[in-house]
């Protein structure tokens, strides 16, 4: 687990409810429970204000970080694709967005990378597709300086052939089925009542392993996707795992928070 990638999650699953600001002693001794060293905590969280993500902000006397207002427009975003809060049913339209080609090539390859965590995928050169519209799009594009025409559009065909051709569904299933034994071994390996560290540190590996799926899986609408889709059973047991792990992994969160066995760490 990278330690950026690391810092992001904590903020996701367990700071947004929180302010979305702690201590860097608390986010030092959080990552700790997960083998991150203070060294690589300290080089990812100044790398993550540097991107605009993360601000310096004190507050009683206590130097920390907080989430900036694009961050918590991110976290929310994952956070509503993670959890699956906003399933509404699919018009069998499809959204089409028509870049104004950038001249910069590592802009583009930022964009494509953008445009790919999104959920679209490439349909021409500058023509990208996804089942429905995020509403992240125009800010993604806007801080690259890009602009795009964007409409919905409705295909021929059922579309089975479409998301077959745009996305690696094959390569897709097997990566959910690697989870689901992932997963499995994780459950069997816990206690019936696992202590505040090990649960955090459990459900941080958890939510790390499945934040993963943002970056490959588009969110396709059933209709499209084969008939036997193993992401939604492995998004079950997500679901259930998560649960369990949450309550005394908040209770870690909120000691480490007020600073309890921190001597020595503060920054």
């Amino acid at each position: 687990m990278h330690a950026r990638a690391a810092v992001f999650d904590l903020y996701g699953d367990h700071l947004r409810d929180r302010g979305n600001w702690a201590p860097i002693a608390s986010i030092i001794r959080l990552l700790g429970a997960v083998d991150i060293a203070s060294p690589a905590v300290r080089t990812a969280v100044s790398r993550l204000v540097r991107e605009g993500w993360l601000e310096r902000v004190e507050r009683e006397g206590q130097r920390g970080y907080a989430a900036t207002p694009r961050a918590r427009d991110r976290l929310a975003e994952a956070w509503r694709r993670i959890y699956r809060t906003d399933e509404s049913p699919w018009d069998g339209r499809w959204h089409v967005v028509i870049l104004r080609r950038p001249q910069d090539r590592t802009v583009r390859a930022r964009v494509a990378a953008g445009l790919g965590y999104l959920g679209y995928a490439r349909l021409a050169r500058d023509t990208w597709v996804a089942p429905r519209p995020n509403p992240e799009l125009s800010s993604a594009l806007r801080t690259e300086g890009v602009t795009c025409t964007a409409f919905h559009a409705d295909y021929g065909d059922d579309g089975h052939d479409l998301a077959a051709g745009l996305w690696d569904l094959a390569g897709l299933a097997d990566d959910y089925r690697g989870f689901l034994e992932q997963t499995r071994l994780l459950r069997a390996r816990l206690p019936a009542d696992p202590d505040p560290q090990l649960a955090f540190a459990s459900r941080t590996e958890l939510v790390h392993e499945w934040r993963k799926f943002l970056f490959r899986d588009p969110g396709l609408p059933p209709q499209v996707l084969p008939p036997v889709w193993p992401g939604h059973e492995a998004a079950a047991l997500f679901d259930q795992t998560s649960a369990v792990l949450l309550p005394p992994a908040r209770a870690f969160v909120d000691q480490c928070l007020a600073g309890e066995e921190l001597a020595g760490q503060a920054h």
